[in-house]
């Protein structure tokens, strides 16, 4: 990573910059960060009186009283912890003189140096009885200049008792400063979390202070103090002014070959806190927006607020100057509509293999106005050619189009040729779309009571159920703010979220069941981040709960419990294990909702698509399914002959039309009519009798119950002798037994599923 602006040039604008960016909390030598501070802290240690961070995960503890623990043995740590002193080497309290009413320092045998030379003149006698007589002085020394300490300066110097005296000769002859005031603050921090800049020269001092403000403000992951020191060292002995004084690359290799001798074992860490320091102080340099990152030939997103998605948009593999000025404008103009910043990423990429085309041996295109329609061809032939994905293929051939429009169309280059035009038979042929929806088979195992309660995680499990009930997008599921729960007029509930592919507001309805898990997963976030504002946060890197649950996270435990369930295909597809997508669930509740007769329109609406053509791919796809059941499905005709229809004969695709049209021209309550919608029914009601008439087992209901009649109607016609109604019924009631007793043979499981698709084909 290399900075796109002179250090020298910028170096008397950074210092100002961070002069007046930098708050005064952060413009110390010494960064002391709160016990509990939400990114350079833990919670204080779990020992009562200990004013340390609790940093041993396991335990609680602060580090010193973790290394306690050890050497004693790791003894109980309750009881460990209700016992032991909280004071730790160099912070607990002084002893004092055992004279009642002095409180020097204690130097011999429990008594100060006067004390003690008293007590030898009176001849050593019983320590605690002579120490009561001792007489009250009546001039006292002024107490020791630390705050903590409660006893008196020693004689002489009148600054510190006896035992701070040698600590600040010592500290004073360690690092050569006579300031009192900074002995004071080393000594009222000494063995606690802190970031010490002092060695640091000033610009650079500035540089950390304003990355660790970034940092803090960020709000995003912990950051221990004794890392960023480890960076302090490195940069101390670098012989800079400045961070921006070497690139990033180079801070990296220096940074790696020095790991040892700045006596630090694991790297990362302060590595990390490095090139995040670098980042921070670049952007500061560069400056944000658009007008200061619209120059420079990668992009950093995240300069122009744009916090999802790719990072940075290279324009530096075009090598074309005049084809990358164009290319900037456009993508410019991708993001500031609607297009989403994945699919801008996308259409450079395309934009890119169209510049290295132009670029090859074969076609040498130096300016746009050399770009002709024969290069265009020979692109669209050689886009076709590479082994992509036939989607893909297209897409790179449509970008380039979209290209060409926009220069045409905002008049961004008026030297392009006006038959530089890429046609709509210029395409690669593009597969139709495969069904995604989740097989019933699937979804029935995914939704059993038994397999949700596996999902032992609510993050996920509330996820799970909101992908599946209201078909949101992950992006956006993930993203659900905190109060996503509104009702109408009539207390019915919604969804309210944010639609990131089209970046509008939608609202989609949920049940009650849904509803009382969301309330349930706001309890629960509210306890333990108050100032929460996501209903799924992350659960790491995030100390406000404001960072929401990352996508790739959620398919990773997605597919763990999928696992864990053993949940798979139907036994026809030979039981394999399946491998569920986020996405699938929308495309599931789409196909569930045309097949359960939903309006499409109804559908575009709750799916909130931007146009018709998805949701017509869920009608699509119903079509589809109920034509397998109805050929699988046994049919008979009136003389109870079963009727066969081959699925991959060259008349398969004409008798599922027919099907589909007599549907449309006759209901019937027992079966369908086969009769051309040409021709009029010559049999009026007499269906048992037509030669045309076909039925499968769901209508078995029906022609038992017309039997029954039939048979009833028989007697009656033969009491009364009315002979010509006798034989029109006897034929009718033959034809019901054969047919009864053929779709009986056939009647199977697959019967009550086929009953289920008859009635949404009837609206067909």
């Amino acid at each position: 990573m290399t900075s796109t602006h002179s250090s020298a040039s910028r170096q008397p604008q950074l210092l100002a910059m961070l002069m007046a960016a930098v708050r005064p909390e952060f413009r110390v030598d010494v960064l002391v960060p709160a016990v509990s501070d939400a990114i350079f802290s833990a919670p204080a240690c779990v020992v009562v009186g200990c004013d340390d961070a609790g940093r041993h995960r396991r335990t609680g503890l602060c580090t010193g009283h973790a290394e306690r623990w050890r050497r004693e043995g790791y003894p109980d740590l309750a009881d460990f912890i209700a016992t032991t002193p909280a004071g730790l080497y160099g912070r607990a309290p002084l002893r004092a003189c055992v004279v009642p009413w002095c409180r020097r320092s204690s130097s011999s045998r429990g008594l100060c140096e006067p004390h003690a030379a008293a007590w030898q003149r009176a001849g050593k006698p019983e320590q605690a009885e002579w120490a009561v007589t001792v007489p009250v002085e009546a001039e006292r020394p002024p107490p020791c200049r630390l705050p903590t300490c409660e006893l008196w300066a020693a004689t002489g110097e009148q600054l510190f008792c006896r035992s701070h005296t040698q600590r600040w000769r010592n500290w004073r002859r360690r690092t050569g400063s006579d300031d009192i005031e900074e002995f004071i603050r080393y000594h009222q921090t000494r063995g606690i979390d802190r970031v010490d800049l002092r060695a640091l020269p000033p610009q650079l001092k500035l540089e950390l202070q304003y990355a660790l403000q970034h940092r803090a403000d960020d709000r995003r992951g912990k950051m221990r103090p004794r890392d960023v020191q480890t960076v302090v060292r490195f940069i101390a002995h670098g012989g800079t002014t400045s961070l921006l004084d070497w690139p990033m690359d180079a801070w990296d290799a220096r940074f790696r070959a020095s790991v040892g001798s700045i006596g630090v074992r694991s790297h990362s860490l302060p590595r990390s806190f490095l090139r995040y320091a670098w980042q921070r102080i670049d952007d500061l340099a560069g400056g944000y927006g658009w007008e200061a990152e619209y120059p420079r030939d990668v992009w950093d997103l995240r300069r122009l607020g744009i916090d999802r998605g790719p990072r940075r948009l290279r324009f530096d593999r075009i090598p074309q100057p005049w084809l990358r000025a164009l290319a900037k404008r456009w993508i410019r103009w991708l993001l500031t509509t609607k297009t989403g910043p994945s699919h801008a990423a996308a259409r450079l990429r395309a934009l890119t293999a169209f510049a290295k085309f132009l670029a090859g041996p074969t076609v040498q295109v130096n300016a746009l106005a050399e770009l002709s329609r024969e290069a265009l061809e020979r692109y669209a032939a050689h886009a076709a050619s590479q082994p992509r994905a036939a989607n893909t293929r297209s897409a790179y051939i449509g970008s380039v189009n979209a290209f060409l429009l926009a220069v045409r169309q905002h008049r961004w280059d008026p030297t392009l040729p006006a038959d530089a035009v890429i046609y709509p038979e210029d395409y690669p042929g593009r597969p139709g779309l495969l069904p995604r929806a989740l097989d019933e088979f699937v979804m029935a195992q995914i939704e059993q009571p038994d397999n949700l309660a596996r999902l032992t995680d609510p993050t996920v499990r509330l996820a799970t159920l909101i992908l599946i009930n209201t078909g949101l997008r992950i992006s956006d599921a993930t993203r659900l703010p905190l109060d996503c729960a509104v009702h109408d007029g009539q207390g019915a509930p919604y969804l309210r979220y944010y639609n990131h592919k089209m970046k509008r507001e939608g609202l989609v309805p949920i049940d009650d069941e849904l509803l009382a898990e969301i309330r349930a997963q706001q309890e629960r976030v509210l306890a333990r981040w108050p100032q929460a504002s996501v209903l799924l946060p992350g659960r790491t890197a995030n100390p406000d709960g404001h960072k929401p649950f990352p996508a790739d996270t959620y398919r990773k435990a997605l597919n763990r419990w999928l696992a864990t369930c053993d949940v798979r295909d139907q036994p026809g597809d030979k039981g394999r294990r399946v491998h569920v997508t986020p996405h699938q669930f929308r495309h599931t509740l789409g196909t569930r909702l045309i097949n359960n007769d939903v309006p499409q329109e109804v559908v575009r609406v709750l799916l909130d698509h931007g146009s018709n053509e998805m949701t017509s791919h869920y009608a699509r796809l119903k079509d589809e399914t109920i034509r397998k059941h109805w050929e699988r499905a046994r049919k008979v005709n009136c003389k109870g002959e079963e009727v066969t229809i081959e699925p991959d004969s060259p008349l398969a695709d004409a008798q599922w039309v027919k099907h589909r049209v007599g549907l449309a021209k006759q209901a019937l309550p027992n079966g369908y009519c086969g009769l051309p919608i040409q021709k009029r029914c010559p049999h009026a009601n007499a269906c048992h009798v037509c030669p045309v008439f076909v039925t499968t087992p769901q209508f078995l209901p029906q022609h038992r119950e017309h039997r029954e009649q039939t048979r009833r109607l028989l007697e009656t016609a033969t009491a009364k002798g009315q002979l010509r109604m006798v034989e029109m019924n006897q034929q009718v009631l033959a034809n019901l037994d054969r047919i009864i007793t053929k779709l009986e043979a056939g009647e199977d499981p697959q019967a009550s599923l086929d009953a289920s698709l008859g009635e949404a084909t009837d609206a067909g």
